[in-house]
């Protein structure tokens, strides 16, 4: 697994991989609220499955899990009073498919950082987001957001 949270300067697009015509894109803006996480992720649910990675399958469950994180930490630490978070899902094909998820949001003095091991027997309800994400995404990392203020943070899991 890997990320560019430790160079961000630049963007990270994917490599090796050329966007799927036709159909593999999905993008929309969502309320910076619990509600519009929530939304969120059951939209990437449906949007899997209608472009053929079918509901239960481990790579269904694995997008929709590093989408729900995603936007989760939009929420809850990118959120600005009365901006919403923009949530982009591609799959992309090359020599082997990937999904790709970007969150955006326009806190820009709040980023990511690499996670760390959590404390022996640390039972918090917080902290686990990226921690999830660097398990269970092949790569990830984010970068400033062009045309305003924030950053996006991307991940991308592989299917089968």
């Amino acid at each position: 697994m890997t990320s560019n949270i430790d160079n961000p300067t630049g963007t990270t697009q994917p490599t090796g991989v050329s966007p799927y015509l036709g159909r593999g894109v999905f993008t929309l803006r969502f309320t910076s609220t619990a509600r519009g996480a929530r939304l969120a992720r059951r939209l990437v649910a449906v949007r899997l499955d209608e472009w053929g990675v079918p509901f239960g399958t481990p790579a269904h469950d694995t997008v929709v899990l590093v989408a729900a994180e995603l936007t989760a930490n939009a929420v809850r630490h990118g959120h600005v009073p009365g901006r919403d978070f923009e949530l982009l899902l591609r799959l992309l094909h090359g020599v082997t498919a990937v999904a790709r998820i970007e969150v955006g949001d326009t806190r820009g003095e709040r980023l990511p950082t690499r996670p760390g091991p959590l404390p022996e027997g640390e039972l918090g309800e917080g902290g686990r987001g990226l921690l999830l994400v660097e398990r269970l995404a092949d790569r990830w990392g984010w970068y400033p957001r062009a045309g305003g203020p924030g950053k996006t943070v991307w991940a991308e899991c592989a299917l089968p």
